[in-house]
This record gives structure tokens, C-alpha cells and sequence, in this order.
């Protein structure tokens, strides 16, 4: 079987990230091209400029391309800011034979489907969270159980009618298929999370330029997905104006803070007799060096009448941002009624989970266990890509992996089946196929 060209593309606040990988059956997807460039046209994960977001989609796509060697037709787009909502609901249909065949399934997701939604939004997703066959529930396939009643429980995921058709058009007048629209967490979710930490219960915050999404998984379900309008450009934003520097001159700092903050430790003097003026003098040695311990050297960024920062201010001005967004997350977690608990903690991923220190402040703000979430599940040119900073992209290329042969149009109706098990997507596959034309 010839190799499949899958191409994923993140359009986020802050980058547009371009990957091309070959797919085949039954290996990793293999990455050939890739290419990262500064978004434009975008704010808050939305596109506010469509001129400018078509310019930067197409120099990301152009360099991934001459990496590549080849030119691509179709894209795996991500979507992501405060207009994408989430609700859980069921659906119920009578079995017509002895055993459930994949038909039913099909029928009791459009019926899970039938969700009352304003006429400015669009449905993206429909994951199934379990099937229940005759009042049996914690089913993952339930394709040739016997019974006469399916009930499927599913995770619907909706956005903007104008984002989403906006984003399409900014590909289209590329000359470009657009394969599917996904979710940004869901995707790094995919690529970031465990299954053990999914069956346990685990929060993944994806932090990005200008927002952060967010997706809760209990018992192996999705139960909650969401975004908050702030990320990174916010922590940005306060550091110019608490080091009282310019914005770009901020994000220098924030970019670099991991170099700059690495201190060499002097050997500690073992204590020994002293005469009480030498302990005076200690003294103020001592306090000298924590004086010194909090200055961060700053030069080498050639700021202009900046040469040092207090290590103590930046890190509070961090703090606080991160701790507000935290909060951010909770409530709005809170408040859509759906149940979070978090045995697995907190998972980090995206650009701003590179914050020296912030695991220590989301278990702070959570009070659980929090990781940073490095992507994995593809090899080949993967070196510049095994950051949290392309998560999303990754999780683009596994997902246009496992949902080969779904089309936009049906995999609205099949949501992302995947989270249903392997022999199942495997029947769902073959079903879509038999009714593409």
C-alpha cells in the first residue's frame, strides 16, 4: 500500500505550524516537512484579518512544502478561542436485529446529535463517552452485542459558524481541501496524555499565545472542553509593563528566562569560630549575595537601558497571570456542572507550559499533582517539533491517522470514534468508505 500524505496545520494566536507526514499501515507517521512562521491576521485564536491570516497559512505551507519536496492538496486545520463550547447528551434508538450492527451505532449518534444549539453555531465534533446496551452501561463497542435498546452517551463540541467558515476560506483560497476541523485540545490531548492518566481523571491545559483550552477526561470519557481568551501574550503583556520595557523587549525576557536564570551556586563556607565583627561581616555577605541571587543579567538581549531585572518581580508578575488563568479554568469548569476529578493531575502543554516553575504554580492554584506534556507518537524530522510548543500539530498528524477515509462531511455524523477503541474504528472505517463515492 502506497504511503499517505497527511498534512496537519495549527493556526494559532501566536504561529501558524505546518507538518507533512507519510502515513501507512500499521507504523507511526513519519514526518518529512515542517514549518513554523509568526501568525497574522489572528487574535484570541480568531481570525480577525482574513488578507493576513491567508499570508501566513501560505508561508507556513510553502516551507513545510520545499522541506517535503511536494506539494500538498488537503489540510487537518485546528480551531480553537472562547466561542468553542462543549455539552454532554444522549442518544437512544431501537436495535432492528437480533445484534447491534454499525448502522445502529450510526443512528444513535444522530440521535445524540439532536441537541438544542442557536443557529450561529455549528456542531465539530460528537465523541461517543460510552454505549448503553439495555441498561448495561461502560460499553466501548457494542457492534455485535445482542440487545434491543442502544444508548450512547457523547461529548458534542460546537463552535462559530463564522470562525469556522472563515478559517475554511482562508484555506480555500489557497487552493486547498480542507480534510477536517478539530479542536485544538482535543488534538493535543491525543498527543500528550496517557491512558492511564485518561481512566484516572486528568485535566490537560493546552497555553497558548492568546488562549488556553482546555479538556477534562474521567474513566477514559471526555467530559468537559473549553477555552479562556488568555495565554501567553497576557504573561507578555504584564512583563512590559511591570519591567517597564517594551513588548518585544518582553517576550526577548520570557523567551530566554530559562538561560537567564541559571545561577552558579558558590560553595558554601563550613562555620567555624568567629569573632563577633567576622560574624557581622558574614552577615552582610550573606545579604549581599541574596541580593545578587535576585538580579538577573539581562545584557546579553542588547535591551536598550535595561542591563538587569529583579528575578523576584519577574516571577511574581508570572505568578500572578498564570494564577489568574488557572482560576479562569476552574470556574468556568465549575460552572459548566461537569464533574472533574483529577487523580492524574493537571497535564501542561503548549507554548506557555515552558515557564520555568509552573508546575509548582498549578499545584498551588489545583492542589494536584501537574506535568508538562511533551508530544509524541511520530518519528522521522521530529528534533524541531518535540516541544509542548507543537502538541497541537502533532496531535493533528495522529488524528488524520486514525480517521483515514472520514471526510468532513461524515465525520460531523461519526465524530471522533476513536476514543472507542481500535476494532471499532476499524468497522466505522469500512462503513464510511462503502459510502464515499
Amino acid at each position: 500500500m502506497a504511503n499517505r500524505i497527511i498534512t496537519a496545520l495549527d493556526v494559532g494566536s501566536s504561529k501558524v505550524t505546518s507538518i507533512i507526514a507519510t502515513a501507512s499501515k500499521g507504523r507511526e507517521p513519519s514526518v518529512i516537512g515542517v514549518a513554523s512562521v509568526p501568525s497574522q491576521g489572528l487574535k484570541k485564536g480568531v481570525i480577525v484579518n482574513i488578507d493576513e491570516a491567508i499570508n501566513s497559512i501560505a508561508n507556513s505551507l510553502e516551507a513545510a512544502e520545499r522541506m517535503a519536496g511536494l506539494t500538498v492538496s488537503s489540510v487537518y486545520i485546528s480551531i480553537n478561542g472562547k466561542h468553542i463550547t462543549s455539552t454532554n447528551n444522549k442518544g437512544v434508538v431501537a436495535v432492528a436485529q437480533d445484534e447491534i450492527v454499525t448502522d445502529d451505532v450510526f443512528r444513535a449518534i444522530e440521535s445524540a446529535r439532536t441537541v438544542s444549539i442557536p443557529p450561529s453555531r455549528e456542531i465539530l465534533h460528537v465523541i461517543p463517552r460510552e454505549f448503553i446496551v439495555d441498561a448495561q452501561g461502560g460499553i466501548k463497542d457494542p457492534v455485535g452485542m445482542s440487545g434491543t435498546r442502544l444508548e450512547v452517551d457523547a461529548h458534542i463540541v460546537s463552535a462559530t459558524s463564522t470562525a469556522l467558515h472563515n478559517l475554511i476560506k482562508c484555506v480555500q483560497q489557497l487552493g486547498l481541501r480542507v480534510d477536517d476541523i478539530v479542536f485544538s485540545g482535543w488534538v493535543a490531548a491525543t498527543s500528550t496524555l496517557t491512558d492511564t492518566e485518561k481512566e484516572l481523571g486528568v485535566m490537560l491545559l493546552d497555553i497558548g499565545g492568546g488562549t488556553t483550552s482546555i479538556v477534562t477526561f474521567v474513566e477514559d470519557a471526555i467530559t468537559y472542553s473549553g477555552s479562556v481568551p488568555f495565554g501567553g501574550a497576557n504573561v507578555t503583556s504584564d512583563l512590559a509593563i511591570g519591567l517597564r520595557v517594551s513588548l518585544e523587549d518582553a517576550e526577548k525576557i520570557k523567551l530566554n528566562q530559562e538561560d537567564l536564570m541559571k545561577i552558579k551556586q558558590e560553595p558554601v563556607k563550613k562555620a567555624s569560630f568567629l569573632k563577633r565583627s567576622e560574624v557581622r561581616n558574614e552577615e552582610k555577605e550573606e545579604k549581599m549575595k541574596e541580593k545578587k541571587k535576585d538580579i538577573i543579567d539581562v545584557s546579553s538581549l542588547n535591551i536598550e537601558g535595561v542591563n538587569t531585572i529583579s528575578k523576584k518581580l519577574f516571577n511574581e508578575i508570572v505568578e500572578a497571570r498564570m494564577s489568574e488563568i488557572f482560576d479562569l479554568v476552574i470556574t468556568q469548569v465549575e460552572q459548566s456542572g461537569n464533574e472533574a476529578r483529577l487523580p492524574a493531575g493537571i497535564v501542561l502543554t503548549g507554548g506557555g507550559a515552558l515557564h520555568p516553575g509552573l508546575t509548582r504554580i498549578t499545584k498551588k492554584v489545583f492542589g494536584v499533582p501537574a506535568r508538562i506534556g511533551y508530544p509524541r507518537g511520530l518519528t522521522g524530522l521530529i528534533d524541531e517539533i518535540s516541544s509542548p510548543i507543537y502538541a497541537v500539530a502533532q496531535g493533528l498528524i495522529l488524528y488524520g491517522d486514525q480517521n483515514e477515509g472520514v471526510s468532513r462531511s461524515n465525520s460531523a455524523a461519526v465524530g471522533v470514534i476513536k476514543q472507542a477503541g481500535g476494532g471499532f474504528v476499524n468497522k466505522i472505517k469500512s462503513f464510511v468508505r462503502n459510502l464515499l463515492p
